[in-house]
């Protein structure tokens, strides 16, 4: 009797569970295609299609690009301003492995007091590829640079980054940094 209950409960679930794969077969998605259509007429109204609206998306990824470069200008510009403009208020900062917390920090403990002893900061071979996706972006950076200090110091460096940007009304922000440098090695 035992043995005969198992198996009729076995056979329960077999039918239930094959009953599922049915009913999700029969389930009326005319909804959801009513909701994608009356979006695309809402888009093709805004004139816009899909493939236009993708062009923009992709067009739009030279802005992140511009982002990247102005922090660079900034940089070698020592311009402590162009730099914040450039940064969310919410963004985190990582350099060679430390984490230098938001931008604002960054700049009172790091970088701002690094500017006054510069007296020159130039870049060489500098590279960037920007992927967007939707309203974020992200960037790949590599370059050299050479940085000249007061005391007569000269550092130069092999030097990478990657960075997530967001964007909004105000078009596009760094919201986190990570950079990393290392000195020449001989080729």
């Amino acid at each position: 009797m035992k043995k005969s209950m198992i198996i009729q409960g076995l056979m329960a679930s077999a039918l239930a569970v094959s009953a599922v794969p049915a009913m999700a077969q029969t389930t009326d998605h005319s909804a959801h295609q009513e909701q994608a259509e009356a979006m695309e007429m809402d888009h093709s109204a805004q004139g816009m299609n899909h493939a236009d609206r993708m062009a923009a998306m992709n067009d739009d990824v030279a802005g992140a690009e511009a982002a990247l470069v102005a922090y660079r200008e900034a940089l070698v510009a020592r311009d402590a301003d162009a730099m914040d403009a450039l940064f969310a208020d919410e963004s985190f900062v990582y350099e060679n492995g430390k984490d230098e917390g938001s931008f604002t920090h960054y700049m009172e403990h790091h970088l701002g007091p690094e500017l006054d002893a510069i007296t020159s900061f130039t870049f060489g071979d500098p590279t960037v590829a920007v992927t967007r996706m939707g309203h974020l972006a992200y960037g790949r950076e590599t370059y050299t640079y050479r940085i000249e200090l007061t005391d007569g110091r000269v550092i130069e460096r092999e030097g990478v980054a990657t960075s997530v940007l967001a964007h909004d009304a105000d078009g596009w922000k760094i919201v986190q940094y990570h950079s990393s440098s290392r000195a020449p090695r001989n080729r």
